[in-house]
Order: C-alpha cells, then sequence, then structure tokens
C-alpha cells in the first residue's frame, strides 16, 4: 500500500488501513512474531524522505539501513515486512535480497518441522 502522505510504501504509511486501503477495523494486541499495533509511531524513520528507503537499482543502502541501526521497533518493522511480502525497499534495516533469505530460512525449519 502507498503512504497516502508521501506516495510509496515505507515504514511511515498510514497504518490505520488495511493492505486494499480500506479502513482497518481490527485491534491487534502484538501476539509473539507479530507487529505491535501502531509500531510505526516510534519508528527511527518517521519523518524521514522514503525516497532513501528506495534507492534506486545498484545505489547504496547504508544510509537507510543507519538510519534503522538502533531503532526501538526494528524488529516490528522487518516482521511488517516479511508477513506482507515486501518486495522492494528497506525494511527493519535489510534489503529485499537479505529478507528473501530469511523467508527460505523460515520455510525450511517449517518444512523439517512438518517432516519430523
Amino acid at each position: 500500500m502507498n503512504c497516502p502522505t508521501h506516495g510509496r510504501g515505507g515504514p511511515h504509511m498510514n497504518h490505520d488501513t488495511t493492505t486494499n486501503g480500506t479502513p482497518d477495523t481490527t485491534t491487534r494486541v502484538g501476539e509473539p512474531g507479530e507487529p505491535a499495533e501502531n509500531w510505526q509511531d516510534d519508528a527511527n524513520c518517521l519523518g524521514v524522505d522514503p525516497d532513501l528507503f528506495f534507492p534506486e537499482r545498484g545505489a547504496s543502502t547504508r544510509e537507510a539501513k543507519e538510519v534503522c541501526r538502533g531503532c526501538v521497533v526494528q524488529g516490528d518493522c522487518l516482521e511488517f515486512a516479511l508477513q506482507n511480502g515486501e518486495k522492494f525497499g528497506i525494511w527493519g534495516g535489510l534489503s529485499e535480497r537479505e529478507r528473501r533469505r530469511i523467508r527460505r530460512q523460515r520455510a525450511a525449519t517449517a518444512r523439517s518441522i512438518l517432516g519430523a
């Protein structure tokens, strides 16, 4: 979903809507492994130009990752991206390639547990 303010998706996006843009009327408590409700309000990137987190192909991600370093909601941000299949940008301090690696590891772990 794109941020209504900045026109792009990102950690700063409006968290009061669902992924299809309709109002989110659910109450989330932040179950284990799930981002807590309103985690974006505490993000280091709040108010930072979203273009920083969506660099052009081949451009450095260092600056964006530096913003994420030490962020109190870095884990929530990463989990949000993993659960929602974010394919672009830096989320939770990781690139899509790095997140893809985590998704593959989780899938392999799930397969081994189910196969055991």
